[in-house]
């Protein structure tokens, strides 16, 4: 009911008696109940009488959208328990006390003097509202009904969510039961092994330190218990460390338990040499020559008795030079080998540091030849453009140079840098910023210098065919088309807002994971340089 109607309803009415208005008043009612659809009652208008009173309007998606006269000007939603005031405007009955209440006793809209006890329910724009088509506001559903409707199916649309009681998480109601027992991370779950409880969440924690789960021997890999795997590593696993025989003899080498027969054999001479200078250092220790011996009957006696045993270890003693001097001939003789080997292997090294540094010189090469071979017309491929795209919405800045090309043969050598702003950036969040840099070529001291011309940058559409693109006119005063001194030039030339990504994902730029952006030089080698460049697109290309 618009407001010119509302205030000639408002004169009508001042003349009637009091009987009259009673008279009236019931006729209107049942007129209102005439409304009414066959289905209806009127406790199916009164729902919004349970509604707590400061809830604002209908947060609900109209279709086909609601119309300006049905939203309040306050929460700027469907109106609910809608009043209206003596100026003619309409509001929902919380909002317009909320904002008696708040902020004076005026009309937010026009700052007429408004009481709240001035303002009288729309009944008329009530029943409307409620007869308004609405979609269902749960993810995936796509049924459609009145809004007086509305919450009796959003009891039982089955895309309704609801709490579940043990992660808190949100999900779906038909899924409920699914979710507890399959998806919960909080759901109880029995180990296999040792039969005990623990929640999902710690099933790794527990698969960790469960004695009775199967696990895997860090050296053989051998899959057995873990209770099992300590006593496995000291006394049975093939590959397990262990210490050689000789460690008390003074070799401290430690080897694979399957390596140790190996090395026994191979370093015989080493352990001989040990175990001889531990015998004479035990040799040393145990027969001192005492300093009064000729002198006293008991040292007398003492000397006989040792002169046996001196008798019979002189023998053994010889033995043991003689074998520590073979063996430390065979030691010389393995330690020449061994230096000869390194030598070798050095000499090996460095034919193979020399291969590999031809290789990269051929691969630049076969790089550079292929650069010139594009005649200024030059398509990037950037391929795992979705992982670019989650790296940025992570916050992640993404900067991607292209591979080097020429503009001809002789001809100025360029790069692209493509830019992924961040959602956060200032003044260009979540745009494509393209430049083009110059580079140290091989026709550098051919050309003129500064680089003129025209450039035109695009991202191509792979589905229609509307590719995006912009030309731009070389400036010769800026440093980005200088002679660059170093291998790249640092300075670029190009647009900071090439084009928005979200523009990016609703057409058909990114096919098969796969982004083309196209640059075609064509520069002109005049004398006179130009001191100043045409921009189309105003102040937006930028350093």
């Amino acid at each position: 009911m618009a407001c010119s109607d509302m205030e000639k309803l408002s004169l009508d009415v001042e003349p009637y008696c009091d009987s009259e208005l009673s008279g009236c008043a019931a006729a209107m009612e049942k007129e209102r109940e005439s409304y009414l659809s066959p289905t209806e009652s009127t406790s199916t208008i009164s729902v919004s009488a349970s509604i707590p009173p400061d809830q604002q309007g209908y947060d609900v998606e109209f279709d086909p959208p609601l119309e300006s006269k049905y939203e309040c000007p306050i929460c700027l939603m469907g109106l609910r328990s809608a009043v209206q005031t003596p100026c003619g405007h309409r509001f929902c009955n919380s909002c317009i006390k909320k904002s008696i209440r708040d902020t004076g006793q005026k009309c937010p809209v026009d700052n007429e003097v408004l009481l709240e006890e001035q303002l009288f329910p729309d009944n008329f724009a009530k029943r409307e509202i409620l007869s308004l088509t609405v979609r269902c506001p749960n993810e995936g559903c796509s049924d459609k009904m009145e809004l007086r409707q509305l919450e009796k199916h959003s009891s039982q649309c089955k895309f309704a969510t609801v709490q579940c009681p043990q992660c808190l998480e949100s999900v779906r109601k038909s899924h409920l039961d699914e979710h507890k027992s399959e998806q919960c991370l909080q759901r109880l779950m029995t180990c296999p092994a040792c039969a005990g409880s623990f929640m999902f969440a710690d099933k790794q924690i527990h698969e960790q330190i469960c004695p009775f789960a199967n696990t895997v021997c860090k050296y053989c890999e051998m899959e057995l218990i873990r209770d099992q795997l300590a006593l496995h590593c000291d006394t049975d696993c093939l590959k397990a460390p262990v210490a050689c025989t000789f460690s008390t003899f003074g070799c401290h080498v430690k080897m694979p338990r399957n390596e140790l027969a190996q090395h026994m054999q191979e370093f015989t001479q080493m352990h001989m040499r040990y175990m001889a200078e531990f015998l004479r250092s035990q040799t040393h220790s145990s027969c001192p020559v005492p300093s009064n011996a000729a002198h006293s009957l008991s040292d007398e006696r003492g000397a006989t008795a040792r002169a046996p045993e001196s008798c019979q270890c002189k023998p053994e003693l010889m033995n043991l030079r003689e074998t520590v001097l073979e063996l430390e001939g065979r030691l010389v003789r393995q330690d020449q080998q061994i230096r000869e080997l390194c030598i070798h292997n050095e000499t090996q090294k460095n034919q193979v540091t020399e291969l590999r540094r031809k290789l990269s010189t051929l691969e630049d090469a076969t790089r550079e030849l292929e650069a010139q071979q594009y005649q200024g017309v030059y398509v990037w491929r950037l391929e795992n453009f979705s992982l670019h795209l989650r790296n940025q919405e992570a916050g992640q800045s993404i900067v991607l140079h292209s591979p080097p090309f020429y503009t001809g043969r002789p001809g100025y050598k360029l790069c692209l840098r493509l830019h992924l702003q961040t959602p956060n950036a200032p003044r260009c969040s979540n745009y494509i910023s393209l430049f083009v840099h110059t580079m140290q070529g091989e026709f550098d001291s051919q050309l003129s210098w500064p680089l003129q011309g025209k450039i035109q940058l695009a991202v191509l559409d792979q589905v229609e065919g509307q590719h995006h693109v912009e030309v731009m006119e070389t400036k010769p005063d800026l440093q980005a088309f200088q002679r660059p001194t170093v291998q790249r030039n640092p300075k670029g030339f190009g647009y900071v807002t090439f084009l928005h990504l979200q523009v990016l994902q609703q057409r058909g730029f990114v096919k098969d994971d796969v982004l083309l952006v196209r640059c075609e030089v064509a520069p002109r080698f005049d004398a006179s340089l130009r001191r100043e460049g045409v921009q189309p697109r105003g102040s937006e290309p930028s350093l």
